[in-house]
């Protein structure tokens, strides 16, 4: 769920879609608003995903959300109780990145039938990188030569992928593909370099 206005604060529109979720609303609510700090809410998206775990189902909710200054991420998280515990709780993570520091937005769309001319995307994915975690990809390095037998140590990619998340129509809605990719183009706008 997305909204891409910066006419107004969409900070009530944001609380909506978290209570939409029906997942801990208060809880969410409350580790977002202390992450956004009181600035703007120019834009937001907001997913559910709940996931299996042996004979258990677990809820995970990731909300994003764009101020004029930052990208503000929050993932809540319900746990079943452990040692520390013992009684089922929630946790709660927030990051905020200054909008110049984000070195990359990747959408990847995928559209069904393509030959028909342009269609909804029936699966999106938002991959957001600003530094703060590197993947390397290592291999071995070689050289033309099929009989060289020489050690040409390793050659690699170094990828920035600190956030990806996948929307299809199929699991989500195609209203939440259209949302995610508005997002996404919001964060774009914001953090070309002019």
């Amino acid at each position: 769920m997305s909204s891409t206005r910066t006419q107004s604060d969409r900070a009530p529109q944001l609380r909506q879609a978290i209570d939409l979720t029906g997942y801990y609303p208060e809880v969410v609510a409350d580790g977002v608003t202390a992450a956004v700090g009181g600035e703007q809410v120019v834009s937001f998206f907001v997913h559910h995903e709940p996931t299996f775990e042996h004979d258990e189902v677990r809820r995970h909710l990731s909300v994003l959300v764009l101020t004029p200054t930052r990208l503000v991420l929050a993932h809540t998280d319900e746990h079943p109780g452990d040692d520390l515990l013992p009684e089922p709780y929630t946790s709660t993570s927030t990051e905020a990145v200054r909008l110049d520091a984000v070195k990359s937005v990747v959408v990847t769309r995928m559209i069904a039938n393509p030959s028909e001319g342009p269609s909804r995307a029936a699966e999106a994915v938002l991959t957001i990188g600003w530094g703060g975690v590197s993947r390397v990809d290592l291999e071995p390095a070689g050289c033309s030569d099929p009989q060289c037998e020489a050690d040409h140590g390793y050659t690699g990619v170094l990828s920035s992928d600190d956030f990806s998340l996948r929307v299809s129509a199929a699991a989500d809605g195609s209203d939440a593909v259209g949302s995610l990719l508005a997002f996404a183009e919001a964060l774009s706008a914001r953090t070309h370099v002019a």
